[in-house]
């Protein structure tokens, strides 16, 4: 090469340090939470298409959130700093993002043990959880997506650099007082989709214990378990249209404002 071309690769190496330093910043943030986001962060998900998906979220948000950043840091410490204050904020909110997952999940739990069905196709999940809390998950995704989850998560990255801005880490106690009120949500939306589950379970048994008091020689537990297996999914037909939306708000009204405690 002669100098005149080095000079100018050079010069073009310079001019793009600031933008490349940026995008990685950012791709630092949104790497770490698309390894954990709803729908597009699940293990069933190749990682090769998880990595194209942060790529694809970086290259949108990253235009608008370069203003936001700081300049760009001159030392090797400063900008391993700055690339753990954006790995930490990502990995938070992707972590809230991920507990209404797990939501579903302890919510289709709990309705499959009230009603006899966790081992109801047991071993045919590739996820070690009950078939209730495996079609509660699937269409809660397929709910979000259908409601526009990239555009609102996409939306989210962007409102983030105003909650956790870049080189400041947020306090523990602030955090940690975050992560508990999230988690109990969690749980109490959790139990607000399985009532009327274990509303049916607790009927059921009172029910069963007055028949064997009345009638001790009965087998009531032959009798009931064909009768609490059909009312079960017969409930999930006809409460999962209704329990989905109330976990769609309960998601949305999360993306809108993270900080929210509920």
């Amino acid at each position: 090469m002669t100098p005149e071309l080095l000079g100018a690769l050079d010069d073009l190496a310079a001019s793009a340090r600031p933008q490349i330093i940026a995008a990685v910043l950012v791709f630092l943030r949104i790497g770490a939470m698309a390894a954990v986001l709803p729908g597009f962060g699940e293990q069933i998900v190749p990682l090769r298409a998880r990595l194209a998906v942060a790529v694809a979220f970086t290259l949108v948000v990253a235009p608008a959130a370069a203003p936001l950043l700081p300049e760009a840091p001159q030392t090797p410490p400063a900008f391993a700093l700055l690339a753990a204050t954006e790995a930490v904020a990502g990995l938070a909110l992707g972590i809230g993002l991920r507990l209404f997952v797990m939501t579903l999940q302890t919510a289709g739990t709990m309705a499959a043990q009230a009603t006899s069905l966790a081992q109801f196709f047991g071993g045919a999940n590739a996820d070690p959880q009950p078939a209730i809390a495996q079609v509660l998950v699937m269409g809660g995704l397929a709910l979000a997506m259908l409601a526009g989850l990239h555009v609102r998560l996409a939306e989210l990255m962007l409102m983030s650099y105003a909650l956790m801005p870049p080189g400041e880490f947020a306090r523990p106690s602030m955090l940690a007082e975050w992560g508990i009120a999230r988690v109990s949500a969690a749980f109490s939306l959790a139990f607000r989709l399985a009532m009327p589950f274990v509303i049916i379970s607790l009927l059921y048994n009172m029910t069963l214990g007055a028949i064997n008091k009345a009638m001790p020689q009965l087998m009531v537990a032959f009798v009931g378990a064909p009768a609490i297996t059909f009312a079960g999914l017969a409930l999930l037909l006809l409460s999962a249209p209704l329990a989905l939306p109330i976990w769609l708000e309960a998601f949305h009204a999360f993306i809108d404002d993270p900080t929210a405690l509920p």
